[in-house]
Parts: C-alpha cells; sequence; structure tokens
C-alpha cells in the first residue's frame, strides 16, 4: 500500500469521497494533484494533506472538450500519472416523469462523459506512467438500481461499462482500471439526501446497509488498494463497498 514516488490526480477532492482519498493517499506518501471547481475549497483539502509536492488544480470537468487539451498541459507540469481517481459527480433524485432531456444530458455529462474525455487525456502519450492505475466511482445505485434515480443509475451503470471496455484496450499500455462502487455514505451529498426524505425513509434506507451507513474513509481504503500495487493484478473489476446492501 506504499504510494511513494507516484503522482496522483484526484477528482472531486473538495469533498466528500474524493477529499479523503486525496487525505489518505498523501498518508501513503503520494503526490496528489487536487482538482475541482473550488479553489478555497481545493486549497482548504490541500492544508491537511501529510507530506510535500501537492498541487491543487481548479478545472471545471462540465467543459468536458476541453478535458484532454487541460490534462495534457497538467502533466507537463506535474509529470506523468501513476494514478487517476475519478471521484466527482452528481447524485439527483429524479423520477422518469420529471425528466428532460436537459436535465438528462446534464447529468450524464458531469458523471459519464467527463469520465469518458478524462480517460481520453489520461491516454495521450507522456500522461502516464508505466504500470499506471485508475479508479472509477460507480454507484451500487448502477448495479442494482434504486427507485426515482433512472437516470443516475444509468451513468452509474454506465461507468462500468467503460472499465470494462477501456480495461481491455489499455493492458497492452501496463494501465490497470477498475471501478469501485459504494453504498451510501455519510457525505455532505448524503445529509442532503438526509434533508429531503421523510425520516422513516432515511431510516429504512439505514436499515438496507447491514453493516450500517459507511464512511468516506471506507471507499478510501478500497481505492488505495486498486491503486498501489496490492492490486497489480487486477483490472476491469468492480469493487463493491456498501456494508451489505447488495447482498440482501
Amino acid at each position: 500500500m506504499d504510494l511513494s514516488g507516484s503522482t496522483v490526480l484526484v477528482t472531486g477532492a473538495s469533498s466528500g469521497i474524493g477529499r479523503e482519498t486525496a487525505i489518505f493517499l498523501s498518508a501513503l506518501q503520494a503526490k496528489v494533484v487536487l482538482t475541482g471547481r473550488d479553489a478555497e475549497r481545493l486549497e482548504r483539502t490541500a492544508s491537511i494533506l501529510s507530506g510535500v509536492g501537492h498541487k491543487i488544480a481548479p478545472f471545471d470537468l462540465g467543459r468536458t472538450d476541453e478535458i484532454p487539451g487541460w490534462l495534457k498541459r497538467l502533466t507537463l507540469e506535474t509529470g506523468p500519472l501513476a494514478g487517476l481517481v475519478h471521484s466527482a459527480g452528481v447524485q439527483t433524485t429524479l423520477p422518469i416523469k420529471f425528466v428532460t432531456q436537459d436535465k438528462a444530458e446534464q447529468l450524464l455529462r458531469v458523471n459519464l462523459l467527463s469520465a469518458i474525455m478524462l480517460m481520453k487525456g489520461f491516454s495521450q502519450r507522456d500522461c502516464h506512467a508505466m504500470d499506471s492505475s485508475v479508479v472509477l466511482l460507480s454507484s451500487i445505485v448502477g448495479i442494482v438500481g434504486r427507485s426515482s434515480t433512472p437516470v443516475y443509475a444509468a451513468s452509474k451503470a454506465a461507468l462500468i461499462g467503460l472499465m470494462k471496455s477501456l480495461a481491455i484496450d489499455f493492458a497492452p499500455h501496463r494501465i490497470r482500471i477498475n471501478c469501485v462502487a459504494p453504498g451510501y455514505v455519510e457525505t455532505e451529498m448524503l445529509a442532503e439526501y438526509r434533508e429531503l426524505l421523510p425520516a422513516e425513509q432515511f431510516e429504512a434506507l439505514e436499515k438496507a446497509h447491514p453493516l450500517g451507513i459507511g464512511a468516506p474513509s471506507d471507499v478510501a481504503n478500497a481505492i488505495a488498494f486498486l491503486l498501489a500495487k496490492t492490486g497489480r493484478w487486477i483490472t476491469g473489476s468492480t469493487l463493491v463497498v456498501d456494508g451489505g446492501y447488495s447482498a440482501q
């Protein structure tokens, strides 16, 4: 689990799982490149990282057509990336009767198209190191579904399909790519979800996780395992980290 000398880009690093992952990777001696839209929040994350050599790189991944060029310029400064964690994304409760084309396209752009273009950028010459590793954050909802989240579930299921296809394409270049599919985790996003749901519905959601609601560190541990040499023979896989949610 030692990541000494590795430079790892973490998207969505200003909060939640992305922030916790950045903290844990820095404790494993990685040099972490933090990206997100809010430079001030990225600075706050950077201020609590272990070690030195970290960098913030504010960018709006919604500008999907600019991602490959941005990543090329970034790696000219940081050197080739040994790892990439794509944690940025949005979760919405949106029953199908309320879905509009604009709403669906916006969610798919943030959750899926940004990942596609990040992978295009990462595959460019000199953007990745030998024996590098990518982890995409899917969701248990992308595997088992959940009521009133059809577009979100579709975007997270599509990430798994993207990962499986790219695992084959990337293997000759010694790039591993996997997904982590978390259940519901105590993040700012879940706090908002708690406010939206009636108390009895949220209680039912908690009970659906036999081991209880997870912590961001539970997911960060799984991500680090796949990034480090502990995951050297794993590619094209989805690691479910859901407290038993999908076992029922």
